[in-house]
């Protein structure tokens, strides 16, 4: 599943692609898509100025010039493809944004859970978000009031996007280890300066890392915890564990994550 970094990437991409330009049509070419963008709504937005491209959590949003956004969501494996009118279309696109000056931008997604929808605000279509990792109101204090009410473990509860918003599996990993928090640790549990560690490490480890599709490539070879079961865990020699928290793999040490 594509973390905050990629997603951050893409709307960079997205962004560089359509902004200032003017939609001549968008194609929508799989029923998956269509549910939430019928024809006739992708219709509506020929001859409509694209003024700009933001993201919230992992929505990436694009503002119209009649006020009007497209929130798009990647789900498990979405991705754009930006190319020219006359390339050949991508066996999975889902849908094609042709722009006036000859680009065209195409949703990839090879199992069809993508979205695009039309809105007249974002805010009728995001859900209900916690703060960005780097908003200044994403303290240890914040972080408290989110969790004073969970009694499950740590890791599920950072994955949760009212709690941190953009945060997924892989960073969730990572940014425990690095504040020497166990996964299965209570999260209403963790104390004050506790939470403190974790909000930087959370910070930490978003700020370094890596952009583009590295989630499927061989060349990242610099996780801390995430994907080493067996190996020797970089701060204390134990060895990295991985188990299994609400459907997703946890990786983490045992010898220095404590509860």
């Amino acid at each position: 599943m594509p973390e905050l970094p990629e997603i951050a990437a893409a709307v960079e991409q997205l962004a560089q692609a359509i902004a200032g330009k003017t939609v001549l049509r968008l194609e929508v070419l799989h029923a998956a898509i269509a549910r939430k963008m019928p024809r006739p709504a992708a219709a509506s937005l020929a001859g409509i100025v694209v003024a700009g491209v933001a993201r919230r959590g992992k929505h990436q949003v694009i503002r119209l010039g009649d006020g009007r956004v497209i929130v798009a969501h990647f789900r498990l494996n979405g991705e754009w493809e930006v190319g020219r009118h006359d390339d050949p279309v991508p066996r999975f696109a889902r849908a094609v944004l042709a722009m006036d000056d000859g680009t065209r931008v195409v949703l990839v997604d090879s199992r069809a859970l993508s979205s695009l929808v039309l809105a007249a605000t974002a805010e009728q279509v995001l859900p209900r978000m916690g703060p960005e990792a780097d908003d200044p109101s994403f303290t240890a204090d914040t972080l408290g009031e989110a969790l004073k009410k969970r009694r499950g473990p740590i890791k599920p509860a950072l994955l949760d996007q009212r709690v941190v918003a953009g945060l997924g599996n892989i960073y969730a990993a990572e940014a425990l280890w690095l504040a020497k928090i166990s996964p299965f640790t209570p999260a209403s549990k963790l104390g004050p300066a506790r939470r403190a560690r974790l909000v930087n490490a959370i910070r930490d480890v978003l700020r370094r890392a890596p952009s583009g599709r590295y989630w499927m490539s061989d060349r990242v070879t610099n996780w801390r915890v995430y994907d080493r079961e067996g190996q020797k865990c970089k701060r204390c020699g134990g060895r990295i564990k991985r188990s299994a928290q609400a459907g997703r793999s946890t990786f983490h040490c045992p010898s220095c994550q404590k509860r």
